[in-house]
């Protein structure tokens, strides 16, 4: 069985293009799984139902191995999980496919150019947000708005043991970092 995966990295880009692609090789829609969120997380919900649903014998395909995977040892793990089941896997784009020695080389060697080429992005965008701080033209995330005596009296609470760190993170819509941070900054 052809099996398919597509990925975009959030809800408001469009997968058409990939199921296009999946179509064109005559992958039936029941057969397309599409996830919406970025590819440095592993955790996608479609590409484990997908792999958990992977048979013998199957093929899994992809648009490209970007959609796969945002790094060489996720896409190689991906992999690897798909050779176990005797699964094999095909890359459209790269025209990779891992039934072959060829293929499986290259699966390597573009993996790791992906992951390269994700870096560099990286890079330049974090040098990019360092010439417009200097600039004066980044000024980061806009701070969140509290009612800061009502921090301070839930922070009272919360070392008294009267309420737990999460329930104020959960009130204030916070991560435990900035919890953390706040509860340090405001010496509590």
């Amino acid at each position: 069985m052809k099996l398919f995966y597509a990925r975009v990295s959030t809800e408001q880009q469009n997968e058409e293009r990939q199921i296009k692609a999946a179509e064109s090789i005559g992958i039936e829609k029941e057969n397309i799984y599409i996830d919406k969120q970025s590819g440095k997380n592993a955790e996608r919900k479609q590409l484990k139902e997908m792999i958990k649903f992977a048979r013998k014998g199957d093929t899994v395909y992809c648009d490209s191995i970007s959609r796969m995977a945002r790094n060489t040892k996720d896409l190689l793990n991906i992999v690897e999980e798909l050779n176990q089941k005797q699964v094999e896997f095909v890359s459209l784009k790269e025209n990779i496919d891992t039934s072959t020695p060829q293929g499986k080389f290259m699966l390597t060697v573009f993996g790791a150019m992906a992951t390269l080429e994700r870096e560099c992005i990286l890079q330049n965008q974090a040098q990019g947000i360092a010439v417009a701080k200097a600039q004066g033209k980044y000024k980061g995330r806009k701070p969140k708005d509290i009612d800061k005596d009502e921090f301070k009296k839930l922070c009272k609470e919360w070392r008294n043991g009267e309420r737990t760190a999460v329930s104020i993170q959960r009130k204030f819509k916070i991560t435990a970092q900035t919890f953390y941070r706040w509860v340090k900054e405001q010496g509590l």
